[in-house]
């Protein structure tokens, strides 16, 4: 990559982002960026919290036609360690034959269809929305020098991808963010941990009514069906 101020850089790519005005456009911007940080392949997929029998997925990526073909009939999306290792932690990773001890089949097909150098990282923002961005190239390893000087780059890259996409979801669904009252949101950790609506009353010196006023509206600005589902959308959405 050319050598250009590092906060330039950051101004530019966040300014061609933001401008991106569908998901298409924002990842011409991304894979041009990952060109310019040496990877000739790029990836992001971001997962919804919501609904849990079948969260809302958003799958971009530039690989070989024949790779997300094979990728989705081999169900390997179940058995990737780099997503394992994106959904428990924000830690970069860097791709290894080590990483894909327990895969080795998919670790050799992903290696046959030019895909053996990699970097990833993931992101999670407070609505529990998670993200991973994915460099990845056929050739030349990644040394610990280039990770040294990209590393920053790359990090910043992942959460702005990150913020991009979901302000481009948040303006399609149209949907308004979830707010609770710090009241609200005590009274469901209360209940997260198995306290009753008169337990709750006791801790916090309130009454039982009181309690179960906060929890009802909670309820309803979740949109759950009752207060046990609506602690778990609460966890979920990283409210709590």
């Amino acid at each position: 990559m050319h050598k250009t101020n590092k906060a330039n850089w950051q101004e530019l790519s966040m300014q061609a982002l933001l401008s991106a005005g569908n998901e298409a456009e924002l990842f011409a911007v991304l894979s041009k960026t990952a060109e310019e940080l040496g990877f000739e392949y790029c990836a992001y997929g971001m997962r919804m919290p919501l609904p849990l029998s079948n969260p809302k997925t958003v799958l971009l990526n530039n690989y070989s036609r024949a790779w997300q073909e094979r990728y989705s009939s081999q169900n390997y999306l179940a058995i990737d360690p780099t997503v394992s290792h994106g959904m428990s932690s924000v830690l970069p990773l860097v791709w290894s034959d080590d990483l894909f001890t327990s895969s080795r089949q998919f670790w050799e097909d992903a290696r046959a269809h030019g895909l053996r150098v990699g970097w990833a990282q993931s992101s999670f923002d407070a609505k529990g929305v998670a993200g991973m961005l994915t460099l990845a190239r056929s050739d030349d390893d990644l040394s610990a020098a280039e990770i040294s000087a990209n590393s920053l780059r790359m990090s910043w890259l992942a959460q702005a991808a990150h913020e991009s996409l979901s302000r481009l979801i948040a303006k399609r669904s149209n949907e308004q963010p979830v707010v609770l009252t710090a009241r609200e949101i005590d009274v469901l950790r209360w209940t997260a941990d198995g306290k009753t609506s008169a337990d709750v009353g006791q801790i916090m010196s309130i009454s039982e009514r009181t309690v179960n006023f906060h929890v009802n509206n909670a309820v309803e600005k979740l949109g759950a069906a009752n207060k046990t589902a609506a602690v778990i959308k609460a966890a979920l959405l990283r409210l709590l």
